[in-house]
């Protein structure tokens, strides 16, 4: 494998500023796009999305401090009031809200994904999976703690309508980020 680092200057070795704003430009544009496929669960306040496969494959791709920078740049420009959360929405009661802490936990999650793919831990299948488990495992302990404290819900509740639901796309998403990210590699250690 590899004796780059990340996926990112494996492909694209010279680093300059003009490609890192290009990166947190196209990252941002990624999460915002995959916000929108958001799928509505009845009786909860957060829906399904694609953010978090986002966030897995950033995180990874880009490493710890590109994949912080572009996640803090889609935050920013969600309160700002561009329509990049799940389902067009925006605003700074996104932060607040019941959703606030799957996006902080998304944040966090994108940094220490980037940390482990930094120890190559994204170029392997047996290596990769636990990499994604630990995200999803930092995004729904972030969620559900604040979804718990925001709707001062019982955690049977919080559970039921936090984390339940979302168990079988978050396996899906895995195993997509799973088998992609170790694909990659073999494409860029060709190369």
């Amino acid at each position: 494998m590899s004796q780059v680092a990340v996926l990112r200057t494996a492909l694209v070795p010279r680093s300059t500023l003009l490609n890192q704003v290009g990166f947190v430009l196209g990252g941002t544009f990624f999460l915002a796009v995959m916000a929108q496929i958001s799928l509505p669960i009845p009786g909860s306040p957060i829906p399904v999305t694609g953010q978090t496969l986002a966030v897995l494959l950033l995180g990874t791709a880009y490493g710890a401090n590109l994949s912080f920078a572009t996640f803090t740049f889609y935050l920013l420009m969600g309160i700002a009031g561009a329509p990049i959360f799940a389902a067009g929405n925006h605003g700074w009661d996104r932060l607040v809200g019941p959703t606030g802490g799957y996006l902080v936990g998304m944040m966090i999650a994108s940094i220490v994904t980037g940390l482990m793919a930094g120890r190559k831990w994204d170029q392997k299948v047996l290596t990769v999976i636990p990499t994604m488990l630990t995200g999803d495992a930092i995004i729904f302990a972030a969620g559900l703690i604040w979804l718990h404290h925001t709707t001062s819900s019982t955690w049977a509740w919080t559970f039921s309508k936090g984390l339940t639901p979302f168990i079988f796309g978050e396996v899906l998403k895995i195993a997509i980020a799973s088998t992609t990210l170790p694909t990659l590699w073999r494409f860029a250690s060709k190369h």
